[in-house]
């Protein structure tokens, strides 16, 4: 199978480290940390600091022959249900694609997992490290997601044993219930916008065209006590929802009230009698 990359960062914008009173480029340079003078490629070696300022020396064959080589080759130890798949441990996807002489091995492979529902874990040599790499059916072919290792991510238990325990009941959850409820979207990666790259790019097109640069708008910070009402307009609630129902009840003791309000009307004065002719 032939194993290529996935994602990419050569379309992001690229800067360069200039000298700001010539406008030069500045070039990198490695200096002795005591001495101070430049130190030329042939002459930088990698060591390990085993104590403070002493160091084991690793030269470059060395190094070569402790790294195994790589043969190019996917070895599949094992197939796992992708209900156990923990994301947490993804690292860099890869598109395997079959090569000229294995279409038919890597379709029924391909073919096998998607009606299993099984995940392939495999091992490879990738930029002279060895990786595990999780393999999956997509699409017409698979992808292949090298893992990090076990010791490069934390633990979940650890990242959140600060967290209080804490049960959320009543109106609060009722309105995350119907936040999520009319948010429902479904995946599709070409509604992602990078915003950080589209202001560079936009500044950087301000600069050459000499206008004006782009001005950063403030955003206005709320208060702790403004979260369910934050909510409630996230969630199309204005203050109309967010006013309690008139029952029959409430109507009558508001007409009894109105009534007990009212003023009692005058009695109308009564018709004078004629007088009779003396």
């Amino acid at each position: 199978m032939a194993l290529y990359t996935a994602a990419s960062s050569s379309e992001r914008i690229a800067f360069n480290t200039l000298n700001r009173k010539t406008g030069n480029r500045v070039k990198r340079e490695f200096v002795d940390s005591e001495t101070g003078d430049p130190v030329e490629r042939d002459d930088q070696v990698k060591g390990y600091e085993i104590e403070n300022g002493q160091y084991i020396v690793l030269e470059p064959e060395e190094v070569a022959a402790a790294v195994p080589d790589s043969d190019k080759t996917l070895k599949i130890e094992a197939f796992i249900p992708c209900s156990q798949i923990d994301t947490t441990y993804f690292d860099k996807p890869y598109y395997l694609a079959p090569d000229k002489m294995g279409t038919d091995a890597f379709v029924l492979l391909r073919d096998g997992m998607k009606k299993e529902k099984v995940a392939a874990i495999a091992r490879t040599v990738l930029f002279r490290r060895m990786r595990t790499v999780l393999i999956r059916a997509q699409g017409k072919g698979l992808i292949a997601n090298t893992l990090n290792f076990d010791y490069e991510v934390r633990s979940s238990e650890k990242a959140f044993e600060e967290m209080p325990d804490l049960k959320i009941e009543g109106e609060m959850l009722e309105l995350a219930q119907h936040i999520i409820g009319t948010k429902k979207g479904s995946f599709d990666a070409r509604t992602f916008d990078d915003r950080y790259e589209a202001a560079v790019a936009e500044l950087v097109k301000a600069k050459i065209e000499g206008r004006s640069l782009p001005k950063r708008k403030i955003p206005v910070a709320s208060k702790p006590s403004d979260l369910l009402q934050a909510l409630r307009e996230s969630a199309g609630m204005g203050a109309k929802a967010a006013k309690p129902k008139r029952t029959a009840a409430n109507a009558n003791k508001g007409a009894a009230r109105q009534k007990a309000a009212k003023p009692a009307e005058k009695p109308k004065p009564a018709a004078a009698r004629p007088r009779r002719a003396g």
